[in-house]
C-alpha cells in the first residue's frame, strides 16, 4: 500500500466521522438537551437577579 492509498483511506475515515457527528448533532432526540444547554446562560441571569433583589430586602 502506497502513501496515496493511505491518505485516501484516511480522508474517507475522517469524512465518515464528520458525517456521523453532524447526524448526531442534528438528530431529533438531542434537541431537548441542546435547547436546555442553550438556555443555561439565561438561567444564570435569573439567579443573579433573584440574589440581587433578595439582598435589597434585608
Amino acid at each position: 500500500m502506497d502513501i496515496v492509498s493511505f491518505h485516501s483511506i484516511w480522508t474517507l475515515a475522517i469524512f465518515v466521522c464528520f458525517i456521523v457527528i453532524v447526524l448526531w448533532a442534528y438528530s431529533g432526540r438531542r434537541k431537548k438537551e441542546f435547547d436546555e444547554a442553550a438556555n443555561l446562560v439565561f438561567a444564570d441571569e435569573e439567579n443573579a437577579a433573584q440574589k440581587k433583589t433578595g439582598d435589597d430586602n434585608k
